[in-house]
């Protein structure tokens, strides 16, 4: 069976979560990444930052909706969700817009549960992390390449 560290990329663009996020789009357009692990300054994995992070920036401001009962409102949607979608909007820097504690597998992940996060979560990137450490990456490209027979002879 596949795993993850069969299909993982090795060298791993990362970002700082003082990353502006005009300069994480730019490198995701040079190098037609879907997103980037954010560490901090000792290595660690501390986020995850994706396209749809970013581009939650063009979202309109969402008015939360409520309904009045005694002269009070009362939210129908989690303020908390509010909120976290207001800061994405606004987001400068990578630490406002990235998702915090992100899914990640071991080196050892199957296939089979790497796409089942992919689908069943709708993830696109997931990092690859082995004692603590971020060692790979895995984008939708990397498990795409697995349906397409290898030309390399052994």
């Amino acid at each position: 069976m596949i795993k993850a560290k069969d299909i993982m990329t090795r060298e791993i663009v990362t970002v700082t979560p003082d990353t502006k996020v005009n300069e994480i789009a730019k490198l995701m357009l040079e190098k037609h990444f879907n997103g980037f692990p954010v560490v901090d300054a000792n290595g660690d994995l501390v986020g995850l930052i994706c396209q749809s992070d970013l581009i939650a920036e063009q979202k309109k401001l969402p008015i939360p909706s409520v309904f009045a009962i005694l002269d009070s409102f009362i939210p129908i949607h989690p303020l908390g969700k509010t909120e976290k979608e207001m800061q994405k909007i606004a987001a400068i820097r990578a630490s406002d817009a990235m998702t915090s504690n992100p899914v990640t597998v071991g080196p050892e992940a199957g296939i089979d549960e790497l796409a089942e996060i992919m689908v069943n979560r709708s993830f696109h990137t997931i990092p690859v992390v082995e004692g603590g450490k971020l060692v790979g990456i895995i984008g939708k490209e990397d498990v795409l390449r697995t349906l397409v027979p290898s030309d390399k002879k052994d």
